[in-house]
């Protein structure tokens, strides 16, 4: 990494050791900038403010957002393997729903961003 002059030299040198010993390892900042890269696709935030909602099947999603179940199914996978969705079967009919109140948080969050 290289250094950079700073016209403060050493004014700000406690400042940096305090983040330095807080600031994640590499891998973990990758995987937050994966799992960001995850919201960065309209279909799939669409499909979260659904399922914000409801748990649903991919036909009510489909139907909801005005798109084919084959386009649906696709962007589900995206998110089950981002363990973002999980499912469950009811007979035939599998329902999605999202994980956990994390992905609520960060689904609610970007939108209170925008919003301001």
């Amino acid at each position: 990494m290289e250094e950079h002059e700073c016209a403060h030299s050493g004014v700000h040198k406690d400042i940096a050791e305090k983040v330095a010993k807080v600031t994640p390892d590499e891998d973990v900042l990758f995987k937050a900038a994966e799992l960001l890269k995850i919201f960065g696709d309209s279909t799939r935030i669409r499909i979260i403010f659904v399922l914000c909602q409801s748990e649903l099947c991919v036909c009510d999603i489909a139907r909801l957002l005005n798109m084919t179940q084959s386009a649906i199914s696709h962007q589900l996978k995206v998110l089950k393997e981002a363990r973002l969705v999980s499912s469950r079967r009811e007979g035939k009919t599998i329902f999605y729903a999202l994980c956990d109140e994390h992905v609520k948080t960060i689904f609610y969050q970007a939108m209170e961003h925008v919003m301001e």
